[in-house]
């Protein structure tokens, strides 16, 4: 029988790049969106369902030759809060993936996140763990996908064969959402944004971790996890290298992560009543402050992974978002 490859969340940055990224290959792409949503990938077979709805999604399993399961889907939260959401979405939706794989005999690429893995003193480099556990790291976001990491792991030990990656902060073209780079990006282009804020991030490309997801697929083991990172850079380089790029006037101010998290809170209910999302929340400063120095050598080593220099992945975005006029 020959491969199918399902993509959940592919109306998303990441599975967008997925779906595109497997039809470069010439394989058979099936998408799931949910029902209504825009932004539809071309070239793959369509598909609508909710991951929270196990009953909606048989149709999209039932595809009658060797399906690999990309399960992109998820939400992504910097809120401060514990929307029930997240959870369903983000644990619930994988225990119904889980269940269909096994059902029609489905391999699983599941994709998690460096926030499922306990953060490590400053200083200390983060390398993948074979557990995870809720309780070891700090977040609503962070506990659900630790939380569904495990049971993708208890379901690999228990003959399932599946696998797990963790990228770090998704950046890149073909966001058509307003992700939490995009709208940094977005803000400084346009002038919207006056100062920066201390700390930093590990920020990867887009394109570099679904070229990754499909390394995982080819060269990973099953029951593994490989975290496809970048290096860690600070929002003051991202900053100047925005400058360099565009010409816009070069962001001088930076206040300290502190002293931005007195504001936060009240500023998240702000954006709230506006209906959109805060570019910083007491969460997101939080991550900015942490400790983010992921390695992602034994994703080079067993799969053959090498990202790209940032600055590319910052100057095609801003030429995506130039010839979309959203700057």
């Amino acid at each position: 029988m020959s491969e199918q490859y399902l993509v959940t969340g592919a109306a998303g940055h990441l599975g967008s790049a997925v779906v595109q990224a497997l039809l470069r290959r010439g394989e058979r792409v099936r998408a799931l969106l949910l029902p209504g949503e825009p932004n539809s990938p071309a070239g793959a077979e369509l598909f609508y369902g909710d991951v929270r709805d196990k009953e909606s999604l048989h149709s999209f399993f039932d595809c009658g030759s060797q399906a690999t399961v990309i399960h992109c889907a998820g939400i992504v939260s910097i809120a401060s809060g514990r929307a029930p959401l997240v959870r369903q979405v983000n644990v619930d939706g994988v225990r119904n993936i889980l269940a269909l794989c096994r059902e029609y005999g489905a391999k699983l690429l599941h994709v998690s996140s460096v926030h499922a893995i306990p953060e490590k003193p400053k200083g200390e480099i983060i390398t993948e763990v074979s557990h995870f556990d809720l309780k070891n790291v700090t977040g609503y976001y962070a506990e659900t996908k630790a939380e569904a990491t495990q049971l993708v792991l208890d379901a690999a030990a228990a003959g399932l064969n599946a696998r797990v990656v963790h990228p770090s902060g998704i950046g890149g073209p073909g966001d058509n959402g307003r992700g939490h780079l995009t709208a940094l990006v977005s803000d400084f282009c346009t002038k919207r944004l006056f100062c920066g804020v201390s700390g930093g991030y590990d920020f990867v490309d887009v394109r570099d971790v679904a070229d990754g997801i499909l390394l995982a697929l080819d060269h990973g083991r099953a029951g593994e996890s490989y975290i496809l990172s970048n290096r860690w850079l600070s929002v003051r380089e991202v900053l100047g290298m925005l400058h360099d790029i565009t010409g816009v006037r070069e962001i001088r101010w930076y206040l300290p992560t502190g002293f931005i998290k007195t504001m936060a809170l009240p500023a998240e209910g702000w954006y709230a009543l506006r209906g959109k999302p805060p570019l910083f929340t007491q969460y997101s400063l939080y991550t900015l402050a942490s400790n983010a120095q992921f390695s992602h050598e034994k994703a080079t080593k067993e799969l053959g992974y090498h990202p790209r220099d940032f600055r590319e992945t910052l100057r095609d975005t801003v030429t995506w978002l130039r010839e979309r006029g959203r700057i």
